[in-house]
């Protein structure tokens, strides 16, 4: 092999090996456009149980609660270039979420389609520790 072929090969895999940690880098520190990003594709393809990073919404409106089995605090949010999404956020296993309309918030937790834009939930700690979980964030508390 010449020498001008092997320092190609060598620099192709050193860029390909560079390529994928910037690749495995920013998968695990998205920021949180990205969280949108994830829930619009989600949506577009009508797919659930799908997790996304802390994303920030305007909250709609406020719903009465769910009281049916676990009890959930609901609300809608909306986010520019998605459908308003209705968050179930599971007050049994986390602190109910001081809200009002016009709000800020950012959201973590899975996304669940549905005919109307879709479900959030999930925005609460894995009591069983088997899951990553999400929150809810207003300002600087976060509730999980």
């Amino acid at each position: 092999m010449n020498q001008n072929k092997f320092w190609k090969q060598a620099m192709t895999l050193v860029l390909v090996f560079l390529l994928a940690g910037v690749y495995k880098y920013s998968e695990n520190n998205q920021p949180a456009s990205d969280g949108l990003a994830t829930i619009a594709a989600a949506a577009a393809a009508k797919r659930s149980e799908v997790w996304f990073e802390e994303a920030p919404f305007t909250i709609k409106k406020t719903l009465p609660d769910d009281n049916h089995g676990s009890r959930h605090q609901r609300f809608l949010v909306q986010a520019p270039g998605l459908p308003s999404l209705l968050v179930a956020h599971n007050i049994d296993l986390a602190e109910r979420a001081p809200l009002r309309a016009g709000q800020r918030i950012f959201i973590k937790g899975r996304y669940e389609w549905n005919d109307k834009g879709g479900v959030i939930h999930w925005t609460h700690h894995d009591p069983r520790g088997r899951k990553p979980g999400g929150w809810l964030r207003l300002a600087d508390v976060v509730y999980q």
